[in-house]
């Protein structure tokens, strides 16, 4: 197909995107008024996301990537190695769901909260579930450079990045043991209580696991146990220091999670294994800080201008909106971490008020502040649809005010009990809402102007 006639084709199936969303609008702006009324409404005394103790998230609008995407995502034939002795087979649908989740462009966008972490958790059940065969856990330096390289290659068959191994910094030795002394089968069900292990990490509670860390602990003690296998960390006292001690419970950390995968299906042992990632996830803000000097300026000790304050603000969060997505936790974690270094840098006055800066703003951005995307705090998947494309699920609706803590108030956290966390508004996942409208707006623009540069 020439590249005139595609071109063609995607004008055609723009339009027909574009002329449903004007008919959704027609239909519903009377409905599309009254919610953002109601949001406005809750969001004036609102700082941070609300996350229930005991139950699931609210829920989130999707957020559609136009659907002449779906022609450019067939599958191709991988390129094997034949030294590879792992059964991708055992794993194939799993296999399917990390491409989507690292699918081209979007697996930079996307590799802090979804790609990566689906990712490691793909290599750990495949190399458990294949211990069901091998009785081992891990692959000598030789046979992880063909496997890594053979994972690499089926998932970039079905769409995935070709980039994977530099954007998830996933290297061959991920798939060896490492410095851990045991690494097979056997030798680690006699070194931990296999039952014990099993009944903490079998369910994890996807809302209480952060903050009980039932299985972390289990996990940690099973890694503790098993890299003191034969002696392992009494040789090491002599020759190790304490962070090579680490190192090697790290590495047995690894080889628990494998044997986890291998006592699991692949479905269960996806849900358990993102889980317990996901509490690493949400307790770092991934966004890289520029230094605050221009708002120091601006903005230190008593604020002279409000406008040129807001100003050097604006454009500081311009920078972090071009970053990557992250989750609803993640950017409270980020708004306190820019608040205390403009703390540090002098500027006392709650600039997060003044300029109006919400929780959004921390976030990536297309085409403007107000399709900022928070990804939800707990593990998602992205999904491919062949009419609509690519998507995955962010919060549209809310504007909730970034947090910006006083000098004598501690961080807040998720697990702290006396931290109330007021409920963001939300809609159903049936409503597109006017934010969602505006993205996908600029979404079938933004893919229009890159395939007219193809």
């Amino acid at each position: 197909m020439g590249r005139r006639t595609l071109f063609l084709v995607f004008i055609f199936l723009c339009l027909q995107d574009i002329f449903s969303i004007l008919g959704y609008v027609y239909a519903n702006s009377s409905l599309q008024k009254h919610a953002i009324v109601l949001a406005n409404a809750k969001k004036e005394n609102t700082l941070l996301p609300y996350i229930s103790p005991n139950g699931s998230p609210r829920p989130f609008i999707p957020l559609l990537a136009p659907s002449p995407l779906a022609p450019f995502m067939n599958s191709t034939t991988p390129k094997l190695s034949g030294r590879c002795g792992l059964n991708f087979s055992d794993i194939n649908d799993l296999m399917k769901t990390t491409a989507v989740d690292c699918l081209t462009s979007f697996a930079p966008l996307l590799a802090n909260v979804i790609c990566c972490p689906q990712l490691h958790a793909t290599l750990d059940i495949l190399l458990g579930q294949s211990s069901k065969q091998t009785g081992m856990l891990a692959l000598d330096s030789t046979h992880a450079n063909y496997c890594l390289s053979d994972v690499l290659q089926i998932l970039g068959s079905q769409g995935a990045s070709l980039e994977l191994q530099q954007i998830c910094s996933i290297y061959p030795s991920n798939l060896t043991e490492g410095s851990c002394p045991v690494s097979d089968v056997n030798g680690v069900e006699s070194a931990i209580d296999s039952s014990k292990f099993l009944a903490a990490c079998k369910n994890v509670d996807p809302v209480n696991e952060c903050c009980s860390k039932v299985c972390q602990n289990a996990i940690l003690d099973a890694a503790e146990k098993i890299s003191m296998r034969d002696g392992g960390l009494t040789r090491m006292g002599i020759t190790k220091n304490l962070a090579e001690k680490a190192s090697s419970v790290d590495d047995c950390r690894s080889i628990a999670l494998r044997w986890l995968s291998s006592r699991l299906d692949t479905l269960s042992a996806t849900k358990v294994l993102r889980r317990v990632s996901n509490c690493n996830v949400n307790g770092v803000c991934p966004l890289v800080f520029p230094d605050t000097k221009n708002i120091a300026k601006e903005c230190g000790n008593k604020i002279k201008n409000h406008t040129t304050c807001c100003h050097a603000v604006n454009k500081y969060v311009a920078h972090l909106q071009k970053q990557s997505f992250i989750t609803n936790l993640q950017a409270v974690d980020c708004a306190s971490k820019l608040a205390l270094h403009l703390q540090n840098a002098n500027v006392s006055t709650d600039v997060y008020r003044l300029c109006q800066i919400t929780l959004k703003d921390f976030s990536l951005q297309v085409g403007s502040q107000e399709s900022g995307c928070l990804l939800p705090s707990l593990p998602s998947d992205a999904t491919l649809d062949p009419s609509t494309g690519i998507s995955f699920t962010c919060d549209l609706n809310d504007n909730i005010a970034a947090p910006w803590p006083s000098a004598f108030q501690s961080p807040s956290t998720s697990c702290n009990k006396s931290t109330n966390y007021p409920e963001l508004p939300a809609a159903t996942s049936a409503q597109m809402g006017k934010q969602g409208i505006l993205m996908k707006f600029r979404l079938l623009f933004t893919s229009l102007f890159f395939l007219i540069l193809v």
